[in-house]
């Protein structure tokens, strides 16, 4: 699905992204892990085309993607959910599931994914006339996520979905990352809570200054001393 072959990213002199590699099969989920500052995000940014990369290659479902605008590459199945949540303050949830289908003029299976999205996340339901701006945190990153899915993704970048959410909403958070995962989507989770990346995702990457450091099976890597001494705490 997704094939990353030495990807830059700088910010004037400085190197964010040092040349990584790694790939995404169709249908699964990896997780990319890394302390602050590790480049993370910018990796993200750069897939997304929010920045632009000083090197390297990026293929989607098999074409370059790495110069394409931002907008093709929703129209052609790729959604982020960017850190901080990104949602528009002064629209109400509906509207703002509204412009993640503005790419769609499937009207009756857009009307059914809008309903999906408030089966999944029922409190977005209670208050679909409230302005986004007024939500929590862990409704904002509700909304985030329901927003990116209505532009039915194949691949969807997910950035530090748990960031500053409290432990039950990160709960609900992860169990319709996971629900979208069993119905085939493939996966891109940033995250720095390692454990719970590992925990939900087949495959994992870590992320250290710029640079891949490791990569194995996300069960594999749970149990490497490294990784726990490093993101566990342990």
């Amino acid at each position: 699905m997704l094939e990353v072959t030495g990807l830059r990213v700088s910010y004037g002199g400085i190197q964010a992204v040092r040349g990584v590699s790694f790939h995404v099969a169709d249908g699964e989920m990896v997780a990319l892990i890394g302390a602050n500052g590790a480049g993370k995000t910018s990796t993200l940014k750069a897939l997304a085309r929010l920045l632009d990369a000083a090197g390297g290659s990026v293929r989607y479902r098999g074409e370059e993607i790495s110069k394409l605008p931002p907008h093709m590459l929703v129209g052609s199945g790729i959604a982020l959910v960017p850190e901080g949540r990104g949602v528009f303050p002064r629209m109400s949830i509906v509207e703002n599931l509204q412009m993640g289908a503005y790419c769609r003029d499937d009207k009756a299976a857009t009307a059914a994914d809008m309903a999906h999205v408030f089966a999944l996340f029922p409190r977005l339901k209670e208050r679909a006339a409230q302005l986004a701006g007024t939500l929590s945190g862990g409704e904002q990153q509700m909304l985030a996520i329901g927003r990116a899915l209505m532009s039915r993704p194949r691949l969807l970048l997910l950035d530090e979905p748990s960031m500053g959410l409290a432990p039950i909403m990160v709960q609900k958070i992860f169990e319709v990352v996971r629900a979208v995962a069993r119905d085939g989507m493939t996966v891109l989770l940033v995250e720095q809570n390692a454990k719970l990346a590992l925990q939900v995702s087949q495959r994992g990457y870590v992320m250290e200054s710029g640079t891949i450091t490791l990569t194995d099976d996300s069960a594999k890597l749970l149990a490497t001393p490294g990784v726990r001494a490093a993101y566990l705490g342990e």
